[in-house]
């Protein structure tokens, strides 16, 4: 049987159906849920999710609250806002 997912990857289970804009979306999703996050106490590499937002370090037993798909939650929106509020527009030299 040949291989099926080598461009699909974990999104090759939908088929063509869906569009590839949402594959996409669920895959880049799906990949940073699977990835290995670090720990937020002891800085190991061990951390897995146990529910919706609800993530447990393997090597120290720590618990803890963070986003859905991923323990630490960035929003780069926010990020932009809050950069913008913190430099002052520059005004155009007048000659």
């Amino acid at each position: 049987m040949a291989r099926r997912t080598r461009k699909a990857g974990v999104v090759g289970r939908f088929g063509p159906r869906y569009g590839v804009r949402i594959r996409r979306r669920v895959q880049e999703i799906e990949e940073g849920r699977r990835a290995k996050h670090t720990c937020p106490r002891c800085q190991a590499v061990s951390v897995h999710r146990k529910s919706s937002g609800v993530w447990e370090c393997r090597r120290c037993g720590n618990v803890f609250a963070g986003g859905a798909y991923r323990p630490v939650v960035t929003t780069s929106f926010k990020r932009e806002l809050v950069e913008a509020a913190k430099e002052p527009e520059a005004k155009p030299e007048e000659t």
